[in-house]
């Protein structure tokens, strides 16, 4: 081989090896991508998130290997959702993943096309999200434990626990979007079983001290947490606020009574996370949203706090202890 072919050969491996990165770089971009839009921060959700990244491996997609994220954390500021839920609808993402009522909402008032899968508390076909649960309609659907309709039945724990509390507060945010239906249906749950149901309303962590104060005035011997994201963002705060005032109270997921509340009963977050990625990497591999029914996360729990239980002098019953899927010693 002369000296002017061996220069060309060496030209052309040069310049094919240049053009690799670039090819690679190619290829990631084609990688579809999940916006995951969350009213929290990353700090508290990021657990939430791994349980989204199992979901997501079981349909066979791995972040930075054949999907990418962008995340978009509202740390408590909801006014700032609007303009993230665009920016992704912008950046032209596969997915949207949308944590909460408000994020959802958001998310469906952002996009008419990008798929959207949900995760709240609450019914979305009141809400206006979804047609149906069955045939949800549109580019939403997504995960719902209902936890909303498990209120009767946190009102019946409490009363066993504390069968001599005849008025029980019930904790709602007003501005959130399950106020309503809580303030309309849990009275006459609580009137069913012979309690007085006093609601309390707090929008803003202003508003706690000055909810909790009021607490011994009106007499109340047990205390009910709302189903609301503003609450979910404050579990820790709350949870100490019941022990300060040392007022019996339930909440409605394991994650309150991890963080030192009495007790829980509600929907896994963490398994709705895991059904959340498997839907999402059910849409990426084709499906539509308007053809995957809301799945309602059926695995439900009851946590015991007994910590708390001895720093606010109550002995959990036999009954509850028995039917407790957790006690946190």
């Amino acid at each position: 081989m002369t000296a002017k072919m061996k220069r060309r050969k060496f030209i052309t491996l040069l310049g094919g090896a240049a053009g690799w990165p670039l090819a690679a770089r190619a290829q990631q971009s084609a990688m579809p991508v999940i916006g995951l839009l969350n009213s929290g921060s990353p700090s508290k959700f990021e657990y939430l998130v791994h349980s989204f990244r199992k979901g997501l491996s079981e349909m066979g997609y791995v972040e930075g290997r054949n999907v990418e994220f962008e995340y978009r954390w509202a740390e408590g500021q909801y006014d700032r959702l609007p303009a993230m839920a665009a920016d992704l609808v912008r950046r032209k993402v596969t997915v949207i993943t949308a944590e909460g009522v408000t994020s959802a909402l958001v998310a469906k008032a952002a996009t008419t096309t990008v798929p959207i899968v949900f995760y709240f508390g609450g019914d979305p076909v009141e809400l206006g999200l979804v047609a149906s649960l069955n045939r949800p309609g549109g580019n939403l659907t997504g995960v719902t434990p209902l936890n909303t309709a498990l209120g009767p039945k946190r009102l019946e724990l409490l009363h066993e626990l504390v069968p001599t509390a005849s008025t029980i507060a019930l904790l709602v945010n007003p501005t959130g979007t399950s106020a309503e239906s809580q303030l309309r249906d849990l009275p006459a749950a609580a009137r069913s079983i012979g309690l007085q149901l006093h609601a309390l309303r707090a929008s803003s962590e202003r508003d706690f001290d000055t909810v909790f104060a009021t607490l011994g005035e009106l007499r109340i011997g047990a205390l009910l947490i709302g189903n609301d994201g503003f609450f979910t963002d404050r579990i820790e705060q709350l949870a100490a606020l019941a022990i300060r005032y040392a007022v019996p109270a339930i909440y409605p997921y394991r994650e309150f009574a991890a963080a030192g509340g009495l007790m829980s009963y509600g929907g896994s977050i963490t398994d709705a996370y895991r059904l959340m990625g498997v839907y999402a990497g059910r849409i990426l591999k084709g499906e539509k949203p308007a053809d995957l029914p809301v799945q309602q996360a059926t695995k439900i729990e009851l946590i015991l706090n007994l910590k708390t239980a001895g720093a606010l002098g109550i002995t959990f019953p036999v009954s509850l202890l028995g039917r407790a899927d957790e006690v946190i010693e």
